[in-house]
């Protein structure tokens, strides 16, 4: 598991030698990407704009979409970097997680969540070889949750709907999944090795959206209860059990 987070999804990544072999493949792999792949599409945008562009994404994993922040950084218009986006979703290289809006009672945030869908780009867009220097660094947090998010919306079966969750008053569920009929799942992502606890707006949440299942995924190894709602799961078990036969519930 960690070294599918460290070095991605990508087969020659995830099974090259050593770190630094898959590290040089993802920064060839973007290369490609920018000097080859995209322009063949069509898209007239310079490479080195693209790449300014998708490493500004990687520092911002898991951030609500700040297009004027982006334009400015990039100093074009929000137009601009909403095509750019556009484009980046579609190749599949990131992703959008749209709001839940249905609670007219709340006052939620209303900008999508963004993430880049493989987690070795991310960090080889941000320089990082390997798993010391992933854990040392400030993005740690945030490609952990972009990891879980992505491993999951990957899994969950076919016709599932998801979004997160945000108030102005500091409620928050990280993954909202949608699996059928009154089946809405959320999931609080933590990186703690101890005893992950959810927080207050995580609950407060849950009874706002009225979620039928409570999950924190953490990196340990012990799937048990938090309270009488909550359960904390690592991914692997989650994945394992919990989409088998998501109409039933524990």
């Amino acid at each position: 598991m960690e070294r599918l987070w460290v070095r991605g999804g990508f087969p020659d990544s995830f099974l090259a030698a050593d770190d630094l072999a898959s590290f040089e493949w993802r920064r060839a792999f973007i290369r490609t990407c920018l000097e080859r792949d995209i322009p063949s599409l069509g898209p007239r945008v310079p490479a080195e704009t693209l790449h300014r562009f998708w490493q500004m994404l990687a520092h911002s994993q898991g951030q609500l979409l700040n297009a004027a922040r982006l334009a400015s950084g990039l100093g074009v218009s929000g137009h601009t970097i909403a095509r750019h986006l556009d484009l980046l979703v579609e190749l599949l290289l990131v992703r959008r997680l749209p709001p839940w809006t249905s609670n007219p009672a709340k006052r939620v945030v209303r900008s999508p969540k963004v993430y880049l869908r493989d987690s070795g780009l991310v960090h080889a867009l941000l320089g990082i070889l390997g798993w010391e220097q992933l854990l040392g660094h400030p993005i740690v947090g945030p490609s952990w949750e972009g990891f879980i998010v992505e491993n999951l919306l990957i899994a969950a079966p076919p016709g599932s709907n998801a979004w997160f969750y945000r108030t102005s008053a500091g409620a928050e569920i990280d993954l909202l999944l949608e699996l059928g009929p009154g089946e809405l799942w959320a999931v609080e992502v933590k990186r703690s090795l101890g005893s992950p606890q959810p927080s207050r707006g995580f609950h407060i949440a849950c009874e706002d959206v009225g979620a039928s299942r409570r999950f924190v995924v953490y990196p340990g190894s012990q799937r048990y209860r938090i309270d009488r709602a909550t359960e904390a799961v690592p991914l692997a078990a989650l994945l394992e059990s919990g989409f088998s036969a998501p109409h039933r519930r524990r």
